[in-house]
C-alpha cells in the first residue's frame, strides 16, 4: 500500500466515524462502538498526509500540529471508549466526566484543544497551496472550524457531517492533485 492509499483510507474512515457521529443512521453501536473506532483509525491514517505533501518549514509546522492532534484523537477515543463502557450507568459515566473537568492536565490536551490541533494541522497543510490549488485549500480551511462549530455550538449532526464531507474531499483533492503534479515531474 502506497502512502497516497493510507492517506485515502484515513479520509474514507474518518468520514465514516462522523457518519456515524452525525446519527444520520440508525445507532448501532452495539456490540462495539464503531464511531469511535473508525475515527480512531482515520485519524491514525491521516498522519501519513505529512509525508504527502512538499518539504517546507510551513509543511514542518503542520507536520508536528498534526502528529500533536493524532496523539489528542487517540486520547479522546480512550476517553470516549471508557465512557461508551458504562453503557446505560449515566452515574458511573458523569463522575468519570467530572473527574476529567476536574483534571486540566486531561480535559485541555484530550478534549478541549488537542483534538482540533489534527484540523489546525490539516489547514495548516492545506495552506501550501492556495495560490495553486485555491479552491480545495479553502474547502479544508474553511470546513475545519465548520466542523467543531456545527458539533460544538450548534449542536447539529448533518452540518457536522456535510462539513467533514467538504473537508475530506478537500483534501482528497489536494491529495490526488499533488500525487499528480508528482508523477509529471
Amino acid at each position: 500500500m502506497t502512502t497516497k492509499h493510507l492517506c485515502l483510507l484515513g479520509l474514507l474512515f474518518f468520514l465514516i466515524s462522523y457518519l456515524l457521529f452525525s446519527k444520520v443512521l440508525p445507532d448501532f453501536q452495539k456490540p462495539i462502538d464503531f464511531a469511535h473506532w473508525f475515527n480512531l483509525m482515520g485519524a491514525c491514517f491521516l498522519l501519513f498526509f505529512n509525508n504527502m505533501f512538499p518539504k517546507n518549514r510551513l509543511n514542518t509546522i503542520a507536520s508536528i500540529v498534526t502528529a500533536l492532534g493524532v496523539m489528542a484523537h487517540i486520547g479522546l477515543c480512550t476517553i470516549d471508549f471508557i465512557m461508551w463502557s458504562f453503557g446505560n450507568n449515566d452515574l458511573a459515566r458523569e463522575a468519570l466526566s467530572q473527574q476529567i473537568s476536574n483534571t486540566p492536565s486531561i480535559l485541555y490536551p484530550f478534549i478541549i484543544v488537542g483534538p482540533s490541533l489534527l484540523f489546525v494541522g490539516l489547514s495548516i497543510h492545506a495552506f501550501n497551496f492556495i495560490k495553486t490549488n485555491t479552491t480545495s485549500s479553502l474547502m479544508v480551511i474553511l470546513a475545519s472550524p465548520a466542523i467543531g462549530f456545527s458539533f460544538f455550538v450548534l449542536k447539529n449532526g448533518v452540518c457536522m457531517l456535510l462539513s467533514c464531507v467538504v473537508f475530506v474531499l478537500g483534501l482528497g483533492l489536494l491529495l490526488y492533485r499533488t500525487e499528480s503534479k508528482k508523477s509529471n515531474q
